[in-house]
């Protein structure tokens, strides 16, 4: 029987990283806890769509912060995944010292963190948005920067990059930063200590391992060099708090973090898989709703505005006065292109919303529509009642929950990485 790896997933939204991971190998990964809570709903949607379409794992409905350190080191996970809030990363010195870290309030990451110091997973896989890497505004790449210490002062190893759902065959242009990570001594990191010295001060020595040996180069192949020479090298300071401080490095889409070092280099996907068409993931017009057509010409001139161009004279709270420009946009999304990336406020009257002109009649997205496009199944978004009743929750926040969800089909290329890796190296 195969040997299998052991999964907790956290901030698991209504189960984007099973479903890829399933993908890949439903006997590899078996995900036996995860973690769903909304703190600002009073209905757990969420979670209660997760419950139902997962009901064999042990799935908590609570706070992360209420799980206690004792239940986080009474599983046996050989990895966390998760899609963690973006959130201001500073630190400041705790009373207890250890990591030396006190995150601001809400700060989720550390979550994660205190559950790695309990469990001590061989492997995590992480997802967020690309902005992470040059945020905040005022010190770019702190945040990231933060995160990549505290990892290391736990003894584990990063690789990352930011893919491009659509420049590797899916119907949506979604930019995210992908984050792989593994704990130095497992077999994997002693390869790589083998291969490349964590002593050996030359980091061109692992543009092999970005371009070509790595689990993204493998997975998601990007062209041989560096995007406009665009390289950087960096050793981090142990103390946490020094780096949220005086991080002053770069960080670009892609890179590896060993040992307190990280080499970070600016790539480009190879371009040699088409993208799906939003044309090729829509549902046949027999099979839409009414509903989602819309014929109130007021509605239809509020999103010809919202897309086009504007000059808008403004006044700031302190009484300036200031011209507010926005470029504008086609008309209505090229069907003949892969879409837009979708937002948690899709389907409302905003200009992110997709908005569609099929045989010259305007309408919005579906539900369906919206699951297809993070490589969702159809329909999945649906509970089970109290009285036992199988139900769609509202089409509002069916759209929120893919807004907020991932490409399934990138976790499971993501997926077959890994278990290439188990395979050769062992778990």
């Amino acid at each position: 029987m195969k040997e299998s790896i052991n999964v907790l997933e956290l901030f698991a939204g209504v189960g984007g990283f099973r479903i890829g991971l399933e993908n890949a190998d439903e006997k590899l990964f078996k995900t036996k806890w995860s973690n769903q809570y909304e703190p600002s709903r009073k209905s757990q949607d969420a979670f209660e769509v997760y419950n139902y379409r997962f009901p064999d794992s042990d799935n908590i409905g609570i706070d992360i912060n209420d799980i206690s350190d004792e239940k986080f080191s009474s599983m046996d996970a050989d990895m966390i995944v998760g899609g963690f809030p973006c959130q201001d990363y500073s630190v400041a010195r705790s009373i207890q010292g250890e990591l030396g870290i006190k995150g601001k309030k809400g700060v989720l990451f550390w979550q994660i963190i205190r559950a790695v110091q309990n469990i001590k997973p061989r492997y995590m896989l992480f997802e967020n948005v690309d902005r992470l890497l040059k945020a905040p505004a005022k010190q770019r790449g702190r945040d990231f920067a933060v995160m990549l210490t505290a990892l290391n002062a736990l003894n584990y190893s990063m690789e990352w990059r930011v893919i491009n759902a659509a420049d590797y065959g899916n119907a949506q242009r979604r930019r995210r930063t992908y984050m792989f990570v593994f704990r130095n001594d497992i077999p994997y990191g002693q390869m790589l200590d083998r291969k490349y010295s964590s002593n050996h001060k030359d980091p061109d020595l692992y543009d092999s391992y970005i371009f070509e040996k790595g689990l993204f180069a493998k997975q998601f192949p990007i062209k041989q060099e560096a995007y406009k020479n665009r390289k950087a090298y960096y050793e981090l300071p142990k103390d946490i708090v020094k780096t949220s401080d005086e991080f002053s490095g770069k960080v670009f889409n892609t890179g590896i973090m060993r040992y307190g070092k990280y080499y970070t280099i600016d790539t480009k996907a190879l371009g040699n898989e088409k993208p799906t068409a939003l044309g090729d993931v829509l549902q046949p017009e027999k099979d839409v709703d009414e509903k989602y057509f819309v014929t109130d010409k007021n509605k239809i001139d509020k999103f010809k505005y919202l897309r086009g161009s504007k000059h808008v004279e403004r006044t700031s709270k302190d009484g300036h006065k200031y011209t507010y420009s926005e470029g504008g946009m086609s008309p209505y999304d090229n069907l003949d292109l892969p879409s837009r990336t979708m937002l948690t406020s899709e389907g409302s009257v905003n200009r992110s919303t997709h908005w569609l002109k099929i045989n010259n009649r305007y309408r919005l997205l579906t539900p369906v529509e919206a699951e297809r496009l993070q490589a969702f199944p159809d329909n999945w978004t649906a509970k089970k009642l109290s009285d036992g009743e199988i139900k769609q929750v509202s089409d509002r926040m069916r759209m929120f929950f893919m807004g907020n969800a991932l490409v399934t089909n990138v976790i499971e290329r993501i997926g077959n990485g890994i278990e290439d890796i188990v395979k050769k190296y062992g778990k």
